[in-house]
């Protein structure tokens, strides 16, 4: 599945929620893997505010 840039994902496995800001890919076991880089909000407890997270596409679901 592809996603648009300026969607909203979510990692079912972190509960991690963000907005789709560009493409990326990585060699993964000697496979060319197409990555997403999601822009994380963070708590407003964490030192930093924003997080960019490249990881691979299968990783992640549209929120509707």
């Amino acid at each position: 599945m592809m996603f648009n840039i300026d969607e909203y994902v979510r990692n079912p496995q972190t509960g991690q929620v963000g907005k789709i800001i560009g493409y990326g890919h990585e060699i993964i076991n000697n496979v060319y893997a197409l990555t997403l880089k999601v822009l994380i909000a963070e708590p407003d407890n964490c030192p930093k505010k924003l997080l960019v997270l490249e990881d691979t596409i299968s990783a992640w679901s549209l929120i509707s």
